[in-house]
């Protein structure tokens, strides 16, 4: 079973959002052509209370983009972005979305952030995700979305550590910024991640398999 992991495709990270990822528009195409090829199509949602406290708006003495330490973890501090039942928070309507078979939200705990789809970030709590997944028998994930270096690898790394053959699509994606995108590859491929380059090699990965 090979399941396409779809992150985040929300309008906070897109054009005009609160934190939007430079291109970001420009992988939906991708994901709205590649997504039928799959057994099962899942997806994220970050979901956070509006005084979430990764937000800087919640630090009084605090900057955008500082980096803290919030309850024993390292936190960087975003914009307002997200916000349940805000717009922001919605997937945007470019995506196809209609064959989404689960969507597991993540980040509602005020007191901690949660970039991966699996758990939050001091993985104390997890979201589901993993055990939906070994439910259905899924034995290789394809992650794509937004943004590279943050919500996709976080939850690339975590399915890789459960046991999962794991799939970074790279012409899926967009980073934040390159120098963090180049970071996370060298990390993954030291994981065993698979990078897939373009869209030709995914088929070709899919087919030899």
């Amino acid at each position: 079973m090979k399941a396409l992991l779809v992150v985040d495709l929300q309008y906070d990270f897109l054009a005009g959002g609160n934190l939007a990822v430079a291109q970001g528009d420009e992988i939906i195409p991708v994901i709205n052509k590649i997504q039928k090829d799959f057994d099962l199509v899942i997806a994220t949602q970050d979901w956070h209370p509006a005084n979430h406290k990764s937000f800087a708006s919640q630090h009084r003495d605090k900057n955008l983009f500082d980096l803290i330490e919030l309850n024993g973890i390292p936190q960087v501090l975003w914009p307002d972005h997200c916000v349940q039942g805000s717009r922001g928070a919605a997937f945007t309507e470019e995506w196809e979305s209609n064959n989404v078979a689960a969507i597991f939200r993540k980040g509602m705990n005020v007191e901690v952030d949660s970039y991966s789809g699996f758990y939050d970030n001091d993985h104390q709590n997890s979201t589901g995700l993993l055990g939906f997944l070994k439910d259905k028998n899924v034995t290789e994930l394809y992650v794509c979305g937004l943004a590279a270096e943050f919500c996709v690898y976080f939850s690339a790394k975590d399915s890789q550590e459960a046991g999962i053959k794991t799939f970074f699509l790279d012409f899926a994606t967009k980073p934040i910024t390159k120098e963090g995108l180049d970071k996370i590859k060298l990390e993954m491929s030291e994981l065993g991640i698979v990078i897939v380059v373009n869209q030709e090699e995914l088929f070709f990965n899919k087919s030899r398999n």
